[in-house]
């Protein structure tokens, strides 16, 4: 259980990492790829929860 409450700070600095890179102009801009096809991400998270959850049990 422990290792699922580190996840979401392990995305939280990489998401904060990315942003920070990003506005230094050191990695291109994705936000109009992102605002095009972010349900698909919201989709890809609920099928791996899915996934692991029936790995489990």
């Amino acid at each position: 259980m422990r290792s699922n409450s580190l996840t979401g700070a392990y995305v939280l600095i990489a998401v904060g990492t990315y942003f920070l890179l990003q506005k230094q102009g050191w990695l291109p801009n994705i936000r109009p790829l992102v605002s095009e096809w972010w349900p698909v991400l919201l989709i890809a998270i609920g099928v791996i929860m899915i996934v692991q959850r029936r790995s489990r049990g």
